[in-house]
């Protein structure tokens, strides 16, 4: 939700060369074999992004795993914990919890992306952070409908198992049991970002597009990380712990797997595919 889409419709003819394509981290035993695949959750419409070695696993893959669960119904579920969870107690404001510089910025950054200041002062840090990025996103021509999840949950075959590494509930507990220093110093980034730096989701897009993994580092955790330790470590190395071991435990098993995540959690020595290979696994991807 800090990556922003701003510029990123006019920037994409040029993201990457013909021949790149977004990295694939291949994951096997002697009888499983798991492949990983980096999202973009938010995408616009007519990017060429899918590599065929991604497309001939889901074709034959026996389960698919996804973040959170699939479908209108988990969407739902997501909105409605979202609307409970994100909201100020009653009589307290958003434009007064912040630092006058941070509320000020607020004020501009919700101007430029047509976000309503009303809702805005209404919700707790986090969720604030989420409806600017939404901002962003429609901005930029950029929705879910064209994302990675929603175009490979349609692509995958009937027969595949859907399975998800998080419940809509757990994810949204990571952002709201956020202490209120960590969410303001997380929203100031986002703000800071959203007003100095329009084509931030672009490099990140471009990086992700050409497989470049250390601009992927650079663009989507290297800010995160510097901004808020705290807020990296929950969201990114914790989960990270936890999802080898989910998925550990299914290579313990056999067949054919295609695991669908977020690109952060992918990259780097704390990343998924680092770990499973720590764990014994032969692991090829770059």
């Amino acid at each position: 939700m800090r990556a922003l889409l701003v510029g990123l419709a006019a920037a994409l003819a040029v993201a990457a060369p013909a021949r790149a394509e977004p990295p694939v981290w291949v994951v096997r035993d002697a009888d499983s074999e798991l492949v990983l695949f980096g999202s973009i959750h938010v995408l616009p419409p007519g990017l060429a992004w899918r590599p065929a070695a991604l497309d001939a696993a889901l074709a034959g893959a026996d389960d698919v795993w996804f973040e959170l669960p699939m479908g209108p119904q988990a969407q739902q579920e997501v909105a409605r914990l979202a609307g409970t969870l994100g909201v100020l107690p009653t009589g307290q404001s958003l434009f007064t919890l912040l630092p006058p510089r941070d509320a000020a910025r607020l004020v501009k950054v919700a101007d430029a992306y047509g976000v309503d200041k009303v809702t805005l002062d209404r919700l707790k840090p986090w969720l604030a952070e989420v409806v600017l990025a939404g901002g962003a996103y429609r901005k930029a021509g950029a929705d879910t409908d064209h994302g990675v999840e929603e175009t490979l949950a349609a692509a995958a075959p009937p027969t595949a198992r859907r399975e998800a590494l998080e419940t809509a509930a757990e994810q949204l507990a990571l952002f709201d049991e956020e202490s209120m220093a960590d969410q303001i110093g997380s929203l100031h980034e986002t703000l800071g970002e959203l007003d100095r730096d329009p084509a931030a989701f672009m490099k990140l897009v471009r990086a992700w597009v050409a497989g470049n993994v250390a601009g992927l580092d650079r663009e989507a955790l290297e800010p995160l990380r510097k901004a808020t330790p705290s807020v990296f470590r929950r969201l990114v190395t914790e989960r990270n712990e936890r999802w080898v071991k989910a998925l550990d435990a299914r290579l313990k098993g056999h067949g054919r797997t295609v695991v669908i995540v977020g690109v952060g959690h992918l990259i780097g020595q704390g990343g998924v595919p680092a770990r499973l290979r720590a764990l014994g696994y032969s692991v090829t991807g770059p």
